[in-house]
């Protein structure tokens, strides 16, 4: 497996976005060992000038390829065809690179990785290599119902995203804000971002529709999770839609078991999952909820029951909320670093549970 130097020099492709910010107050908060980090943004914000560990760093462009030489690693969050370009750029300069995009997560050579899904895949990786974080529902999805699928065996998974502004961008984020002042002033709402009315609405995830009907990001669901659980064979349906939250995703999900199972038993797994809390209050009715979850770092887990509709005890219901910046995205890559980093060298993560978490656990 690729060893990292103990102090990397690492990169930041997409510095100025938001999944690009969130990535830096990661490395500064879990203490990353960078020996030093370079910011890369679009040639508009070239000379912009960010915070990190008590110094000022100037945004540098992509203008030529040199700029990749002497990283050992680079995050990258600026978008498909940004990837695609300067990706194998940064890999062939020597970079192990890990990419938020879409542009690598159906390429065999590129490892697609959720750590507490699938981090042995990353033992194959020798030298510098694209590694692709998957799609951030998938992500989200996936942290929590992993540890049930290895335990009992899911065949079959039904998914229904309810996907905050943060997954299209800061711009999105500016454009649902932006609404709700124009509703409270009277003034004519923007929508030019979407297309429609965002705020008070809700609507299909504004990716491309295939003649399927399905949409692309609900195709990323079925292919991402078979792609990691590594089967083909697990039957798969999701419904992404947006809501008008800011920030943090929230999923209802249906599974059907291989064998017969309890809620106790449920209870048991998710309990000791990594990168999972409990949320579920029945008597104070508290469970998973967007503004909970945004901010934090664990997948929330809560309304956890048996699925009637299912014979023999082989069905359940979760509905799990999860910071799509965070976990969904910059965190997640983070994480996949980390994982490369010398086993004398560790990063200080933030607290593992989730505040929320704290005060609504149980079957109430």
């Amino acid at each position: 497996m690729l060893q990292l130097p103990q102090s990397p020099v690492v990169a930041i492709v997409g510095a100025t976005g938001a999944v690009g910010r969130e990535m830096i107050a990661i490395l500064d908060a879990r203490r990353f060992p960078a020996a030093s980090l370079r910011l890369f943004a679009s040639p508009r914000s070239r000379g912009m000038r960010i915070p990190f560990r008590g110094s000022d760093i100037a945004v540098e462009s992509l203008d030529h390829g040199a700029v990749a030489e002497g990283i050992d690693l680079a995050l990258f969050s600026a978008g498909k065809g940004i990837s695609r370009e300067w990706a194998p750029k940064f890999r062939d300069a020597g970079a192990l690179v890990v990419d938020n995009s879409s542009a690598f997560r159906a390429d065999p050579a590129c490892p697609l990785v959720v750590p507490e899904v699938n981090p042995h895949t990353l033992d194959a990786v020798r030298g510098p290599a694209i590694i692709a974080n998957p799609n951030c529902s998938t992500i989200i999805a996936l942290v929590a119902v992993t540890p049930l699928d290895r335990a009992i065996g899911v065949e079959r998974m039904v998914v229904s995203t309810y996907q905050a502004a943060s997954g299209a961008g800061a711009a999105a984020m500016e454009e649902l804000e932006s609404q709700a002042r124009a509703f409270a002033t009277g003034a004519a709402m923007d929508t030019s971002i979407f297309g429609r009315q965002y705020l008070f609405n809700v609507f299909s995830h504004n990716s491309q529709v295939g003649d399927d009907g399905f949409n692309e990001e609900e195709r990323k669901l079925v292919t991402e999770t078979r792609r990691m659980w590594g089967r083909e064979t697990v039957r798969i349906c999701a419904t992404c839609v947006r809501v008008p939250t800011l920030r943090a995703h929230a999923e209802a999900i249906h599974l059907e078991f291989a064998r017969r199972t309890s809620e106790a038993e449920l209870r048991q797994l998710l309990a000791v999952a990594p990168g999972v809390a409990i949320v579920d209050d029945r008597a104070g009715n508290r469970f998973p909820e967007p503004l909970a979850a945004a901010g934090g770092d664990d997948v929330l887990v809560g309304r956890i029951r048996m699925d009637p509709s299912v014979p023999d005890g082989r069905g359940a219901a979760l509905f799990v909320c999860g910071d799509q910046i965070r976990k969904g995205a910059a965190l997640n890559a983070v994480q996949i670093a980390e994982r490369f980093l010398p086993t004398e060298v560790t990063s200080a993560p933030l607290p593992a549970a989730h505040p929320a978490a704290s005060a609504a656990v149980g079957a109430g």
